[in-house]
């Protein structure tokens, strides 16, 4: 896949500045395009794009196709006349942090009214547009259904909804469709607006030589309607409750493991269906996106099953994932992946084999990279040329705070390395990334703004606080973009852009 050196940045756009109280798809967008494009950059990595649920974390999401809603630009929509201009006035400020009740209680009676507005007085041609959409996404009716349900029984799980919607009897389905039938088309607006906002603006950066690095989880959620509406695809018992779920065993940096409580998949399930949920997942995401990052995919290979009544990940087993059957029915369906294999943490030789089978690029860190040795395989001395590398990612600290949080001992095998005096390490550590064998690099903007740990996106681990982060217009200088843009050419990998 990575025929060609490139490098870009690592942003999810709920961190672009401008009103509203949180990054969007607008505006502001567009000009962090254009800050790319000036850099020599040909990528832009962001995040899980789908509408979050528990911490609005990215990674536990209510489906694996639908978009967030609070992503969608408000004052396209004015533009469009289903909001008045007037109404925008109330809306929130700029602040480099996002308050995440505040904007969903705001933009949602913003699109709620938005839909309303729609409906009632929307032309015949945006109506016919609104139809296509609705008749092309087959997840849709689901998703739409599963959230005015939501919203009924007060934000619940579904799986304490009434036992005849909660195991999908077809004549409760059609009489909730009906009498949810206001909500429910609400919801199909919404995820219209994020669809169109979200294509135009990725035609906006692909004109511009920007390609898109999506994300998506290997798990999902139970509380989705993903599982909702599959639950023959997932390891659950006759009323719905997860049997076995998903985890990490322990290891140096946690005695318990980790439990993160996702449904596991019933593989032997999924292949019986011809893969086709996985299919048109992947489907969605390559439309959606130019390169799909696959998050833990160890996970394909083997995944650490635990039971569900356990409080902890210690009573926990391996268990053989689909592997090459699940990579071979995608591509028969879908042809060449764009897919980078996130491989980090303890992996073994068959993870690493299956990935390299299928010729999936993995990632190097370069926060990994010091203290044991000459053979660390993220030292970029011995990286390879089939690989992505990062300074860190989302769930790092930034850089900066790295590097303040090292030992003596620690900082001066770094500066060795680098051959630096440490006045710069930020800078330094860009520097060492870009010149990486690795055909391409990205960089968290939190490293391009050299930030500290306050500009960090997540902890893994902590139940709130995380995602927030946001940097203001005036946080991007001239000298950000230059400095990024000579190193890039320095070490070929400025795009080839059109004439």
């Amino acid at each position: 896949m990575l025929s060609r050196r490139e490098s870009g940045i690592l942003l999810h756009p709920t961190s672009l500045p401008g009103p509203g109280g949180i990054g969007s798809l607008g505006a502001e967008a567009r000009r962090f395009v254009d800050f790319l494009a000036g850099a020599g950059q040909s990528l832009w990595q962001v995040l899980p794009l789908g509408p979050t649920a528990y911490g609005h974390s990215p990674y536990s999401s209510y489906s694996a196709f639908a978009g967030n809603p609070l992503l969608i630009d408000l004052e396209t929509i004015a533009a469009e006349g289903d909001i008045n201009n007037s109404d925008l006035h109330a809306e929130l400020p700029a602040t480099n942090k996002v308050d995440f009740p505040t904007v969903e209680r705001f933009k949602s009676t913003m699109l709620r009214q938005a839909a309303a507005r729609f409906f009632a007085n929307g032309t015949s041609e945006r109506r016919d547009e609104f139809r296509r959409y609705c008749d092309s996404a087959a997840w849709l009716n689901d998703f739409a259904l599963f959230m005015a349900m939501k919203e009924a029984h007060g934000g619940k799980s579904w799986l304490s909804w009434p036992r005849e919607i909660a195991c999908r009897e077809p004549i409760e389905l059609a009489k909730y469709g009906e009498s949810l039938q206001e909500a429910i088309n609400a919801q199909k607006y919404i995820q219209w607006q994020f669809s169109r906002q979200w294509q135009a603006l990725k035609q906006y950066a692909n004109s511009r030589g920007i390609k898109i690095i999506g994300d998506i989880p290997i798990f999902v959620a139970f509380d989705s309607a993903d599982v909702w509406a599959n639950p023959h695809l997932f390891h659950l018992d006759e009323r719905g409750r997860p049997l076995v779920v998903a985890g990490v065993p322990p290891d140096y940096f946690s005695e318990t493991g980790q439990l993160w409580g996702n449904p596991l998949y019933n593989w032997e399930a999924v292949a019986f269906h011809g893969y086709s949920w996985w299919i048109e997942r992947m489907r969605s995401a390559i439309e959606q996106c130019d390169i799909v990052r696959v998050d833990h995919f160890r996970g394909f290979e083997a995944y650490w099953e635990v039971p569900a009544a356990e409080k902890t990940a210690v009573n926990g087993r391996w268990v053989k994932g689909p592997g090459d059957a699940l990579f071979t029915a995608l591509i028969d369906s879908l042809g060449s992946l764009p897919v980078i294999a996130e491989d980090l943490g303890v992996i073994t030789p068959d993870v690493e084999a299956l990935r390299d089978r299928f010729g999936f690029p993995g990632m190097k860190i370069l926060q990994f990279a010091f203290g044991s040795g000459p053979d660390n395989p993220y030292l970029p001395h011995n990286h390879v040329r089939e690989a992505v590398v990062y300074t860190g990612t989302h769930d790092n600290d930034t850089t900066a705070g790295w590097y303040a949080g090292l030992s003596a001992k620690e900082k001066k095998q770094i500066r060795c390395y680098l051959g630096s005096d440490g006045r710069d390490i930020v800078g330094d550590l860009v520097r060492l990334a870009l010149a990486s064998v690795a055909n391409m690099a990205v960089i968290p903007f939190q490293d391009i703004l050299k930030l500290d740990n306050s500009a960090r996106m997540n902890l893994p681990g902590t139940p709130s606080g995380n995602w927030s982060w946001r940097f203001l217009a005036d946080d991007i200088k001239e000298e950000y973009r230059s400095r990024l843009h000579d190193l890039t050419e320095m070490y070929g990998r400025l795009p080839r852009r059109k004439q």
